[in-house]
């Protein structure tokens, strides 16, 4: 089996906070990341008032013959509806200006400690408008992602830093999984802010 890399906010720390790194290369700009896309200071205020302000719901799904609790608290907004919480706003401008996208909507997931977690996934390609990346902030405490190439099962491990930016393209989704796996070390609750550029919501499939 491939040993998985693991990338941490060290090994980046030399490069300048505006400088990505490339994690995968594809022909739509692969996987980046900006360790220090925002202030910490800024990053952590988003977080506190995120985590009072936002409708946080917690879901269930069915797994084989059970119904089962989505193991993190989620939210999403479209930039369309009103009462949408401002950081989200702020965030989605600096963004948009950042990397010339028009995102216009954005999901959010709150890990409350090392027991919440997201499976291995790709995100759904009738969701996504076309060749538009996914653009991922990190809030709170630091999280391990994995980033595993379908092909190969080769991993990437990445410790998401508080105040970083991960932007995955398009063509990604069809060829890598990324995931945020349970951990039993201590670990404090993370909001991720996930920035996509959706279909309009009368677009028939």
């Amino acid at each position: 089996m491939p040993r998985a890399q693991t990338l941490t906010d060290d090994l980046f720390s030399a490069a300048p906070a505006d400088d990505p790194r490339a994690l995968v290369e594809d022909a739509q700009g692969g996987i980046r990341y900006w360790p220090g896309f925002l202030e910490s200071g800024l990053a952590a205020d988003w977080f506190e008032e995120l985590k009072q302000t936002v409708a946080w719901e917690a879901q269930r799904r069915p797994m084989y013959d059970r119904i089962v609790d989505v193991p993190r608290l989620v939210a999403s907004y479209r930039f369309e509806d009103a009462e949408v919480p401002a950081p989200l706003i702020d965030a989605a401008q600096r963004l948009r200006e950042h990397l010339h996208e028009p995102f216009n909507a954005v999901g959010l997931n709150y890990y409350r400690d090392g027991n919440d977690s997201v499976a291995p996934h790709g995100d759904k390609m009738h969701m996504l408008v076309e060749g538009h990346p996914i653009a991922l902030v990190s809030l709170g405490s630091p999280r391990r992602m994995t980033i595993r190439d379908n092909a190969s099962r080769k991993a990437l491990h990445v410790d998401l830093a508080p105040g970083s930016l991960l932007v995955m393209s398009h063509a990604s989704q069809l060829t890598h999984e990324h995931g945020i796996p349970k951990t039993r070390e201590p670990v404090g609750p993370r909001i991720s802010l996930a920035y996509r550029v959706r279909p309009p919501r009368n677009a028939r499939g």
